[in-house]
């Protein structure tokens, strides 16, 4: 099973068994009974949650236990600046902000702008430029509809002086040889990337620093980045913090059939800044499960789980149950062709990518309000 795929901090390869990952990672499903306590709490699942897009967590219940109890949560996720976002790295931020909406939860964003640029070794992409990048990148995220009062965004060259003193706490419990077994590095790592974990873990408990008292936060993210909390979790709880909760994503895949989007693949990934010619380019490339041709289709109908085109609707793009049940039944019983299937996820795309665009401009001017410097 290992050698069938594998699942690193900076690459994903073969095609993911999430079934296997439960095992492997040592986390839990997000089963239905996990599903109706954030129902009864939240009064409502998410689609992404209900779907089994976010299918996997660490000590879920706990938080909820916690949360009945009194004890709020906050929200703790963010990105790494590379270049444009894509709508793949939507995933985890879309979910902060649902959280924050339900549950009235803070919500801290961190922007690692250090850390593309010591993991890439990319001489194109300079820490002058990786910071430009973040700005762009808190544009987008803050354009989703996060709360101003209730959300704050900072990047981690300019937010240091905070982060740095309770990421040399961390970095006390975590050894060599736990870092580069866990990440796969090797003589030739840079100790910047051999710090970073220490870095990213720091916002997992800082509330709890900042307030003097042990507050419960939950992360969502994409299941590659779990291992930098597998690593730190235990540092953490040594600092005598609560380890947080953690939520994880399935891969948004790529628009040619890959296990994962990724955003180093220009024509297999839709960017937040593509123009709608590009994105009705890209998705009429995208790979279907329809026979070879329309004939064949309309006799014998396509697979819509290795349609690239349904995955999406899945994933993002289509939240009423009905309507994608509708997308599902035409693929896989021939009613449903390509070339219109293609044209309206393109079109949904764009509808979302204007209306984006629109409230990114509109908070430009704007953004020191959530930035916390």
């Amino acid at each position: 099973m290992d050698d069938e795929y594998k699942i690193g901090a900076y690459s994903v390869e073969g095609k993911v068994d999430y079934e296997d990952t439960i095992k492997k990672f040592g986390i839990g499903l997000i089963d239905d009974a996990l599903k109706a306590r954030i129902k009864k709490d939240a009064g409502e699942v998410h689609f992404m949650i209900e779907r089994g897009i976010y299918f996997a967590q660490r000590d879920m219940n706990w938080l909820l236990d916690k949360y009945e109890k009194g004890d709020k949560f906050y929200v703790y996720t963010g990105i790494a600046p590379s270049g444009s976002m894509t709508i793949a790295h939507l995933l985890p931020f879309i979910m902060a902000q649902w959280l924050q909406e339900k549950f009235d939860a803070d919500v801290l964003v961190q922007i690692p702008d250090e850390e593309k640029f010591l993991a890439k070794r990319d001489p194109k992409l300079s820490l002058e430029r990786a910071h430009e990048l973040a700005y762009e990148d808190a544009l987008d995220i803050a354009a989703l509809g996060f709360k101003q009062s209730k959300t704050k965004i900072f990047l981690n060259t300019e937010y240091a002086t905070v982060l740095y003193k309770q990421a040399v706490r961390v970095s006390k419990y975590l050894t060599f040889s736990i870092v580069k077994d866990a990440f796969g590095f090797g003589n030739d790592t840079n100790v910047g990337t051999l710090f970073y974990t220490s870095m990213q873990a720091v916002p997992a408990f800082l509330k709890s620093v900042q307030e003097g008292r042990n507050i419960p936060c939950v992360i969502p993210l994409g299941l590659d980045q779990d291992v930098h909390f597998r690593v730190a979790r235990n540092a953490i709880d040594k600092l005598g913090y609560y380890k947080p909760a953690i939520m994880h994503s399935k891969f948004l895949p790529s628009l040619k059939g890959g296990p994962k989007m990724s955003s180093s693949d220009p024509d297999n990934t839709i960017y937040l800044n593509d123009s709608p010619e590009a994105v009705a380019r890209k998705v009429n490339k995208a790979i279907t499960g329809q026979q070879s041709t329309a004939e064949l289709q309309k006799k014998l109908g396509g697979d819509p789980d290795k349609c690239a085109v349904c995955q999406y609707n899945r994933y993002l793009f289509e939240p009423d149950d009905k309507k994608l049940k509708e997308i599902f039944d035409g693929e896989r019983k021939g009613t449903l062709l390509a070339g219109e299937h293609k044209k309206d996820l393109a079109n949904k795309i764009n509808k979302f990518l204007e209306g984006h665009r629109k409230n990114k401009e509109r908070l430009r001017g704007s953004l020191d309000s959530f930035m916390l410097q």
